[in-house]
């Protein structure tokens, strides 16, 4: 079965051997990655891998919201030719996140409003470009859905721009209005195969077969029972199997249409 990792970052340093990375990752079905640049000092990296492996990655990229006090407008504006000259899979990873207070010399109102600036900025880009958008938000634990519901907002002033929320452990009703409203997506992580995530597996039950795909957030996240060590793209195999049990499907079938949903998402000429 042919699986795509929809999202990992795979330019720091904890990937030296990237051949091997491809090969370990084909033995597990995991045929295809999608690698987010989401910093200046990632950005050649990132276009360098797309470019020696363009049949197992493609590229994104953008500014992280954690990093919007570290860069400038130049900054952007140079990342925004780099994805004109070079193709592109989607924008990301770039987001919202209210999870980390602001950075020491920022107010919070002041940081929050740098990361909408960014974010704005990069939903325009997407459109100039015909590109999709991935994207990233977190608010504190038990602090309500601000960072969420201000990422919708601004996502609706782009309707020709699809998100994907990735590594979503969302509720379900902010999961319908992202199809709704949004004509969005959500992906799922090795998040699913912890335990005391009940919820966001009740999600991925539930969620409707052409809206969801999967990911592994590598070198982040990676699944039980190799919680805590060094992620790889080949292990989204295991958040396969354990959507495919959750549904009462085979890993196949789970397979087959998440990579279809990435496909079209991405418009990926695999």
């Amino acid at each position: 079965m042919m699986i795509i990792d929809t999202h990992c970052h795979l330019a720091g340093e904890k990937y030296p051997d990237i051949a091997r990375t491809c090969e370990e990752s084909a033995k597990l079905g995991v045929l295809h990655s999608i690698t987010q640049g989401t910093h200046p000092r990632d950005w050649e990296r990132t276009l360098e891998l797309a470019a020696a492996y363009p049949q197992y990655i493609s590229s994104c990229l953008a500014i992280h919201p954690l990093d919007c006090t570290e860069v400038t407008d130049e900054d952007f504006d140079r990342m925004a030719e780099l994805c004109r000259l070079h193709p592109q899979a989607a924008i990301g990873e770039v987001g919202l996140d209210y999870y980390w207070d602001a950075p020491e010399g920022w107010a919070d109102a002041d940081y929050r409003a740098r990361q909408h600036h960014f974010l704005e900025r990069h939903f325009a880009l997407a459109q100039e470009l015909g590109l999709n958008i991935s994207m990233h938000t977190r608010d504190k634990v038990g602090k309500g859905t601000a960072c969420f519901d201000d990422a919708f907002a601004i996502a609706r002033n782009f309707p020709g721009v699809r998100p994907v929320f990735h590594c979503f452990i969302g509720s379900r009703a902010q999961a319908e209005a992202v199809f709704s409203q949004l004509d969005g997506m959500v992906s799922f992580t090795g998040i699913l195969t912890f335990k005391k995530t009940e919820a966001v597996q009740d999600i991925a039950a539930w969620c409707p077969e052409d809206r969801f795909m999967v990911e592994t957030d590598s070198p982040y996240l990676s699944p039980d029972p190799f919680r805590g060590q060094l992620n790889f793209p080949g292990r989204t195999r295991y958040v396969v199997e354990k959507i495919a049990a959750l549904r009462g499907i085979s890993a196949e079938e789970v397979a087959a249409l998440t990579t279809r949903n990435a496909k079209n998402f991405f418009r990926l000429p695999l």
